[in-house]
This record gives C-alpha cells, sequence and structure tokens, in this order.
C-alpha cells in the first residue's frame, strides 16, 4: 500500500485523491494555528520555496485535537496561514488524526510509523509530559501525540520517516535525500520509524 491509494478533502469539500502527487516527495503535516509549534510554518514555507521546484509538496492537515487550539472553520485556519506566515502550499479540510474519526491516510500513517520520542530538549520535556497527561502508553503506540508530526514521503509513495513537532533539524536533510532518489532506479532510502 502506498499513499497514493487515499483520498482527502480540500477546504472546498472537494475529493482530492493523493495519486495526484505521483512522482513528488511529500511532507505531511497536522497543524494548528495556535500552538507554540505554529511558527514552523515560516519553516515549512522556507522549505517549500527552497524544494518546490525540484518535486516537493507540503501537505498541510490542520486538526483541533489538541489542546483545541485549530478552533476555526477550514477559510478561517487559511485566511490566518496565509495572512500571517505566507503559505503557499496545499491547505486540506481540517481532520481528526487519532480515534474513531481519524481519516484513513492517518490512520495508515500512525500504523507504519513509531514514535521514537520527543528529544531532551527542555521542550522535549514538556511534551513528554502533555503526552502522557493525554496517553498513559504514549511512548507504546504510533498515534500522533501533537500538533506539527510530519511524515515524509518518497516519490513512490512509501514512508521514509516520521518527525515530532520537537524535530525541524534532521528534517531539511532528509528533503534532500528524497528529493536526490531517482525512483527509475528503485534507489531506496532507508527507513527511519
Amino acid at each position: 500500500m502506498s499513499v497514493y491509494e487515499f483520498k482527502v478533502k480540500a477546504r472546498d469539500g472537494e475529493e482530492v485523491s493523493l495519486s495526484d502527487y505521483r512522482g513528488k516527495v511529500l511532507l505531511i503535516v497536522n497543524t494548528a494555528t495556535g500552538c507554540g509549534f505554529t511558527p514552523q510554518y515560516d519553516e515549512l514555507q522556507d522549505l517549500y520555496d527552497e524544494f518546490k521546484e525540484q518535486g516537493l509538496e507540503i501537505l498541510d492537515f490542520p486538526c483541533n485535537q489538541f489542546g483545541g487550539q485549530a478552533p476555526g472553520d477550514d477559510e478561517e485556519i487559511h485566511s490566518f496561514c496565509t495572512g500571517r506566515y505566507g503559505i503557499t502550499f496545499p491547505q486540506f479540510a481540517k481532520v481528526d488524526v487519532n480515534g474513531e474519526n481519524a481519516i484513513p491516510l492517518f490512520n495508515w500513517l500512525t500504523e507504519h510509523t513509531k514514535f521514537e520520542g520527543f528529544g531532551k530538549s527542555p521542550m522535549a520535556l514538556m511534551m513528554n509530559g502533555i503526552a502522557k497527561k493525554m496517553d498513559k502508553d504514549y511512548k507504546e503506540n504510533g498515534k500522533i501525540k501533537w500538533n506539527f508530526t510530519k511524515f515524509l514521503i518518497d516519490r513512490d509513495g512509501n514512508i521514509v520517516a516520521r518527525f515530532e513537532p520537537t524535530d525541524m533539524k534532521n528534517l531539511k536533510k532528509r528533503i534532500k535525500e528524497c528529493l536526490s532518489c531517482d525512483t527509475n532506479t528503485k534507489q531506496r532510502i532507508p527507513v527511519h520509524k
């Protein structure tokens, strides 16, 4: 199974097949407009500006499941993101990423990746406390722990890596690796779960 088998909803409610992105490197992100990580929109837009012409697409899925930090409707969220952060990458309809109402795309992403921790920074230590309050077994499952969790998908539609919201430093390097992978030779980049 690959990412291309999924369909998602655009902000206007139209169904979008992820097969439309075949051959692109995808970064799928669950986002929120009122989160401490919301300034990552600037970094994401910088990555998009730098790598879009090489085949990167960032797919933004607003989600209100973590602290109620994306309370607006789809148009309010989009207006905020374009006005405040100048985002130009695709932003889809607000979704659930965990639980019984999670969209199939995020079920697939979380079933095929592991949570490997938030790191060792002060922010990471704070996130461990928050995650534990929400899910006492948070270290043992692949559920999304917070806003701005990112999934990197290669040009063949396979999951390459998962990045927790506290990890932006390794993201650019991994995107560059994916962009340089030649799908015609089927050269594979090692998956880090």
